[in-house]
C-alpha cells in the first residue's frame, strides 16, 4: 500500500509548542486526529493510544492561532486546507464562539480496496458500514479513483464537506480521473445528489455519509436510474439500518405484515411479522469491522430477510495479512442443537475448505422408508369405495402406532433409524417453534428445523391442522414426506414425538426429568416450583399412589407443572380462586 498524508500542511497550522512534539514523535505516520479544547491539554490520538502534547493548556490564543490558518468553517462546521484531505472541525459555546477544534489527519492509502476490488468490478451498488475512524472514507475514495482510472468509470463524487476529495476548487490527486461536485449547505446535498444524475450523466455516484430520509430517498432514485451507487452510512452493522427508521430504506424497508391463519401455522410464529417492504437500494453491504478486517453481504436482500427471520445470515469474511494476501472465510449461522460427532461451534471455515452443497437426503432418498401395514381384509372390505384421501387419512392415523425397527449403535455412525443422515430436518407445522427448539436444544437432540418441505425428512404437525389442511397432506404425499402428527403442542408431547422419530421413544417408566425442559426463563421461582413439583411426584404419587396438593402458583408456572407431571404420564387439575389456586396431581 502506498500511503499519501501531507502531514506537514496539517501541523504548519498549529501553535509551535503543539507542533513540535508531534514532528519527534515516533508514531508521527500512525497520528489520527489532534484535539485542542479550550482549557485543556491538547491531546494527540494514535490507533491504540492518546498522549498529551503540552503541560500548558489550550488558550483562546491557540485556537485563533488555528482559525487563522484554517479559513472559512461550512455550516456543518468543519474547514480543510486546500488540496489536503486534513478536516478541522470546530466544537462551538451557545453563542457561537469556538471553543475546541478537532484536526483529522486525512490519508489517502492506494491499494486499500484490494480486499473487496472484485465486488467494485462487478458494477452493483456497495453500502459501507463501520464505526467512525475504521477507515470509510479512505474506502471511498479509493474505490472512486480505481472505477475512474482502471475501470475507467464515469464517476462523480458528491463531496458534501470536501473530506473525500479536499479542500478548494482543484480536487487532490487521490480520486484520479473522478469529477467532484462540492455542496454549498449540508441540507441540499439530496439536491446535488439528483443534479448529478440529471447534469453530468454518471455512471457512478459516490456519496458520503447518507443521513438523512431525502438522502434515502436520493439514493434509491438514483440506482433505479442504473446508475451506481457507492456510499457510506451511519451505522456500524446491517441490524443497526434496520432499527433506524430514517435510513431504513437503503436496505428495502421494514413493514408491519399481517399474516393469514394458515399461513402463521405454517411458519410457527405471531399473525404479525416484520418483512422487508422493496429491494434494496444497495445490492451489496460491507461492514467494516476493523481497517482489515470487512464483513461482507453478498446479497443484502437475503441478509435483511435472514434476520426479520431471527437467524443470522451467511456472512463473507475478508481480511488482509501482514504480507497483503486477502482471505476469505465464510461464516455460517449454527444449528440449535449439537449431534456427538459435529462440529461444536459454527466457526468460520476458509473457502477453500468449504462443503459443497450436498443434495438432499433422509427416508425419500435413502429407500428405506418404514412400510405401512397393509389394510387388514375387513378394512379393505368396509372401505373399497371410500375415496383416495379417506384412505390416505386411515393411513396416517396408523402411522402413529408404528414401531421403529430397534438398530442400537446407529448414532455412532449418524445414521438416523430410517437410514437417513442426521441430524433429522424437521418441517413443523402449527407447532410454535421457539417450544421446538427448547426441546432440541435441551435434549441435545440431532434436529434442524427447516421452513422448507422440499429439504425436510419429516413433517410434524398438530393432528387437529393436519385434518383440516387437505393441502398440507396433499404435499406430503406428493413428495413422499412422512407426516407425523402430535395431539397437542406441549412440551412431553413434543418431546415424546422428536425421540420417537429417532428411535429413542420413551422407556415405559419415565426418566428423572430434566427441568431445564420446562422451565422458560429459569428464575428461581420457576425452578423451586418445578423441583416441587417433581420431588412431589417421585416420592409420594407414584411410590405411595397418593394425590398430593402443591403450593399456589402464577398461570404461568401452573402450566410448567401441568407439562412436568405429564412427562410422568400422570393426571393434574387446578382448583381453587386466584391467588391460591394450585396443582392437584392425581396416581395413575
Amino acid at each position: 500500500m502506498q500511503i499519501t498524508d501531507d502531514l506537514n500542511r496539517l501541523l504548519d497550522i498549529v501553535p509551535d509548542e503543539i507542533r513540535q512534539p508531534l514532528e519527534q514523535h515516533p508514531q508521527r505516520n500512525n497520528l489520527i486526529e489532534i484535539v485542542m479544547d479550550l482549557g485543556r491539554r491538547p491531546e494527540a490520538r494514535f490507533p491504540s493510544l492518546a498522549e498529551p502534547l503540552s503541560q500548558m493548556p489550550v488558550s483562546k490564543a491557540h485556537l485563533n492561532y488555528c482559525i487563522e490558518r484554517v479559513g472559512h468553517f461550512g455550516g456543518d462546521n468543519r474547514a480543510g486546507i486546500e488540496q489536503t484531505l486534513h478536516r478541522i472541525s470546530a466544537l462551538r459555546n451557545r453563542s457561537g464562539e469556538i471553543i475546541g477544534l478537532t484536526l483529522r489527519v486525512g490519508r489517502a492509502v492506494f491499494g486499500t480496496i484490494g480486499i473487496i476490488r472484485d465486488l467494485v468490478e462487478t458494477g452493483q451498488s456497495i453500502l459501507m458500514l463501520g464505526r467512525p475512524g475504521v477507515g470509510k472514507t479512505t474506502a471511498l475514495r479509493e474505490i472512486a479513483r480505481v472505477l475512474a482510472d482502471d475501470l475507467e468509470k464515469r464517476v462523480v463524487i458528491i463531496d458534501t464537506s470536501n473530506e473525500i476529495a479536499g479542500d478548494g476548487d482543484i480536487p487532490h490527486p487521490a480520486i484520479g480521473r473522478a469529477r467532484r461536485m462540492q455542496v454549498s449547505r449540508p441540507e441540499l446535498q439530496h439536491q446535488v445528489m439528483i443534479e448529478a444524475v440529471e447534469n453530468h450523466m454518471p455512471e457512478v455516484i459516490v456519496i458520503d455519509e447518507i443521513g438523512t430520509e431525502l438522502e434515502a430517498l436520493a439514493a434509491r432514485t438514483i440506482a433505479e436510474r442504473g446508475v451506481q451507487l457507492v456510499g457510506t452510512a451511519h451505522g456500524n452493522r446491517l441490524e443497526n439500518l434496520m432499527k433506524n427508521p430514517t435510513l431504513a430504506d437503503l436496505i428495502g424497508g421494514i413493514q408491519a405484515v399481517t399474516l393469514g391463519d394458515d399461513e402463521a401455522r405454517r411458519r410457527g410464529s405471531q399473525k404479525t411479522v416484520l418483512e422487508r417492504k422493496s429491494p434494496p437500494t444497495f445490492e451489496i453491504a460491507v461492514e467494516m469491522l476493523e481497517r482489515q478486517r470487512w464483513v461482507i453481504h453478498e446479497r443484502v436482500a437475503d441478509a435483511i430477510d435472514t434476520l426479520l427471520r431471527g437467524r443470522e445470515p451467511n456472512e463473507q469474511i475478508r481480511s488482509v495479512t501482514d504480507t497483503g494476501e486477502v482471505i476469505i472465510e465464510r461464516e455460517s449461522a449454527a444449528p440449535p442443537a449439537r449431534f456427538p460427532g459435529m462440529p461444536a461451534s459454527g466457526g468460520p471455515a476458509s473457502v477453500s475448505a468449504m462443503r459443497p452443497v450436498t443434495p438432499i437426503s433422509g427416508w425419500r432418498s435413502a429407500g428405506k422408508m418404514v412400510p405401512m401395514p397393509a389394510p387388514s381384509d375387513n378394512f379393505a372390505a368396509k372401505s373399497a369405495p371410500v375415496s383416495e384421501t379417506r384412505y390416505f387419512e386411515q393411513l396416517l392415523e396408523e402411522s402413529l402406532s408404528v414401531e421403529p425397527v430397534p438398530n442400537p449403535g446407529r448414532y455412532s455412525h449418524n445414521v438416523g433409524p430410517n437410514g437417513e443422515d442426521l441430524p433429522l430436518h424437521v418441517y413443523p407445522y402449527g407447532i410454535p417453534r421457539h417450544q421446538l427448539e427448547q426441546v432440541i436444544s435441551t435434549l441435545n437432540l440431532p434436529v434442524l428445523l427447516t421452513k422448507d418441505i422440499e429439504s425436510a425428512d419429516v413433517v410434524l404437525a398438530l393432528r387437529s391442522n393436519v385434518r383440516n389442511q387437505s393441502k398440507l397432506r396433499h404435499l406430503a404425499k406428493t413428495r413422499q414426506v412422512p407426516l407425523h402428527t402430535i395431539k397437542a403442542g406441549t412440551i412431553p408431547h413434543v418431546a415424546r414425538a422428536l425421540r420417537r422419530l429417532l428411535d429413542m421413544d420413551d422407556p415405559g417408566t419415565p426418566e428423572v426429568a430434566d427441568l431445564a425442559l420446562f422451565a422458560r426463563s429459569g428464575s428461581s421461582d420457576e425452578i423451586e416450583a418445578l423441583e416441587e413439583t417433581r420431588l412431589a411426584v417421585e416420592q409420594i404419587v407414584i411410590p405411595k399412589g397418593q394425590p398430593v396438593e402443591l403450593l399456589p402458583r402464577s398461570p404461568n408456572v401452573r402450566k410448567m407443572q401441568h407439562e412436568l407431571v405429564e412427562h410422568y404420564h400422570l393426571k393434574s387439575h387446578s382448583f381453587g380462586e386466584e391467588p391460591n389456586r394450585r396443582l392437584r396431581i392425581y396416581p395413575a
